[in-house]
């Protein structure tokens, strides 16, 4: 089964800790502890991009030249727009995936779901949020720490 794993962007960048880090791989500009564990979930199912709200969905090795203060939680008018994630879903190919797991708060899987609305007939028994309903940023973390050690064991009886 081809999955595809959408993780959200992540407030703590690398330019936070180096601020001269100049142009960084999307993959390595985000270091909060839950995006790092959102890498880690989606790395065992091999394909994923990242859901930024300043760039849309972009693979892990764009090249994000600078910091940037945008996110679906705080209503900016720098948000990309869900148009603008429906056509990137179609350019590249995200829609033609057998299983489409969507991670991150509310906010994050409200928009995945809203921008994979025109591709619905194909999508709809396709996209998953296995962590939604989860309160808090801890049993969040806990979930996925438990689905990682779950994938990892069950990669290592294959």
């Amino acid at each position: 089964m081809k999955t595809l794993v959408i993780v959200p962007c992540g407030k703590k960048k690398v330019w936070d800790v180096h601020p001269t880090a100049g142009v960084v791989k999307a993959e390595n500009a985000y270091i909060g502890t839950l995006f790092n564990l959102h890498k880690q979930y989606a790395r065992l199912h091999s394909n994923w991009v990242i859901l930024s709200a300043n760039y849309g969905y972009i693979a892990p090795a764009f090249r994000i030249p600078h910091s940037y203060d945008v996110s679906f939680t705080r209503k900016s008018s720098n948000l990309v727009t869900v148009g603008l994630l429906t056509n990137q879903i179609g350019h590249m190919n995200l829609w033609d995936y057998d299983h489409i797991i969507g991670l991150g708060g509310k906010e994050y899987r409200e928009i995945i779901a809203q921008s994979f609305v025109l591709y619905d007939l194909m999508v709809t028994k396709k996209l998953d949020f296995p962590f939604a309903g989860l309160s808090g940023i801890g049993s969040m973390q806990q979930a996925i720490k438990k689905a990682i050690n779950k994938l990892v064991k069950e990669a290592s009886n294959v």
